[in-house]
């Protein structure tokens, strides 16, 4: 969903009351909800114009649509007090928050990261890197963000090393925290561990974490880390998406982290992004290119991981297309 997608949203579930947003928000993911939850929490005044703008629009893609195709296995859960403030989210809560549906590990993904840091750091690493691997890797990366770097690199490195966990162990690990989160029995992810995992959670860690995390894994063992380099979203696969992807993709990134981004890449990658713009967009990027001067390569390291999150996000959302490694297509 893009930024004017999201404030539209917003504004659509305020025009609805607080009844029909509960019930709308019932089918949305954690991610989606934080996201509408911050985009609603921001909207102070909103013009009569522009919310019949917005009924409109969706009461015109709603009749062309048969089936909204939704999935009503998760709840939200206390996201929304991070997203909207505790005042604002209560009568929300009271009304979505009826029939939980979320236990023990699965629990985890409505908390924020230092919140779950707190609540696992003290367990063994090998749980630790058990529970990890159940979450979004995006939210395990934050997570172990606020580990000790000595644990970091730890858990990190069994991850990597992690195959499977057997059925038994992982129940009582559920039941377990179940218990501590006052949540219910049930649940529903199968995720293991392995050098795919671990690749994800990097993704998603700072350079300075990143380059200490590599480290650790290849001092223990340099050909698993080549494998999870090898596994890992780099900024030259943005050369595989196309040209409507790479289209989508610049409308959602600011001028400034692209050209700093583009210092350290080809001249292909640069032409593949200039053939994209317009011909006087183009002509200023290569201006502001030209006359930006030296950059730090870490500086340009954290634009590109930047992007590639965003890369990751409308990928996600279906709204662009990368091929993977392995056999076949997939979405990353």
């Amino acid at each position: 969903m893009s930024n004017d997608g999201v404030m539209s949203s917003a504004i659509l579930m305020l025009a609805l009351g607080e009844d029909e947003a509960a019930e709308v928000m019932k089918f949305l993911s954690p991610k989606e909800v934080q996201k509408l939850g911050t985009a609603m929490s921001t909207l102070k005044s909103v013009g009569q114009d522009q919310v019949e703008t917005v009924v409109s629009k969706f009461l015109d893609e709603a009749e062309q649509s048969s089936d909204f195709g939704v999935d009503s296995d998760e709840y939200i859960r206390s996201v929304l007090n991070k997203a909207l403030g505790e005042d604002k989210a209560s009568s929300l809560l009271s009304r979505i928050l009826q029939s939980p549906d979320a236990s023990g590990i699965e629990s985890l993904k409505w908390m924020d990261a230092p919140t779950v840091s707190e609540f696992i750091k003290n367990e063994h690493p090998q749980i630790v890197a058990t529970i990890l691997v159940h979450l979004e890797p995006d939210q395990a990366s934050e997570i172990i963000s606020y580990f000790p770097a000595e644990l970091r690199q730890d858990v990190m490195l069994r991850i990597a090393t992690l195959d499977g966990v057997k059925p038994i162990a992982l129940r009582e690990l559920n039941e377990v925290m179940a218990k501590l989160l006052n949540g219910n029995e049930s649940l529903k992810k199968q995720s293991m561990g392995g050098i795919k995992v671990a690749a994800d959670i990097i993704n998603y860690m700072s350079g300075d974490n990143e380059a200490a995390v590599m480290e650790s894994l290849k001092s223990y063992d340099s050909d698993m880390a080549q494998k999870i380099v090898d596994e890992m979203f780099v900024f030259d696969a943005i050369m595989d998406i196309d040209d409507k992807g790479i289209q989508v993709l610049l409308r959602e990134i600011q001028s400034e982290m692209l050209i700093v981004a583009l210092k350290g890449t080809t001249e292909e990658m640069r032409e593949k992004i200039f053939k994209n713009m317009s011909s006087r967009a183009a002509e200023m990027m290569k201006e502001d290119l030209e006359s930006k001067g030296p950059v730090k390569l870490s500086e340009v390291e954290e634009q590109q991981k930047q992007i590639l999150q965003i890369v990751r996000r409308l990928a996600d959302e279906g709204q662009i297309q990368l091929a993977g490694k392995g056999s076949g297509d997939q979405y990353v």
